[in-house]
């Protein structure tokens, strides 16, 4: 097999292997919808991928800051090309991936200092989300200016359920 044949190959190889199996990559995409702070549909290798913002959680559309955290992504990243690093799949079964603007800014980080999100407890990948939600806290932006702010997970699970 000749040099060029091989790379040929190994390059379509690369092209057909899943995100979920590259998860160290960066690939361009467009946002297509902000559907709530932390969650977004982007487009890249002619397909559509919902994608959860990782090691933070916005307030849910309905809790206090909901809809100013869909506000401020939509803002940032509605109908844009960003960047998409360490896109996997979560325990959960949910998308993930840090969301760069091409400017080099990851989306996270900005609404940790906005106060429109919390960092999620337990292992976080990027320990400066942590120092960035105290100084959000301590100044009292976003989220913070309220005085007991319930956190999504625990707002979540104690929504009343209807029963039919």
């Amino acid at each position: 097999m000749t040099v060029m044949r091989l790379t040929s190959v190994i390059a379509g190889i690369l092209l057909a292997v899943p995100v979920q199996a590259m998860a160290g990559a960066e690939v361009v995409a467009r946002v297509l919808t902000v559907h709530e702070g932390d969650r977004v549909t982007i487009h890249y290798q002619e397909r559509n991928e919902m994608v959860t913002l990782r090691d933070v959680d916005c307030p849910e559309l309905k809790q206090p800051y909901g809809k100013q955290a869909k506000h401020a992504t939509a803002a940032y990243l509605a109908n844009r090309d960003v960047v998409v690093r360490a896109m996997k799949k979560d325990q959960r079964g949910r998308m993930t991936a840090d969301i760069l603007l091409i400017d080099g800014r990851n989306i996270a980080h900005e609404l940790v200092k906005e106060g429109l999100a919390w960092v999620r407890p337990g292992e976080v990948h990027d320990p400066a989300l942590k120092d960035m939600e105290e100084l959000a806290r301590a100044s009292k932006h976003g989220l913070w200016s309220e005085p007991d702010p319930v956190p999504p997970w625990k707002w979540t699970s104690t929504k009343p359920t209807h029963r039919n």
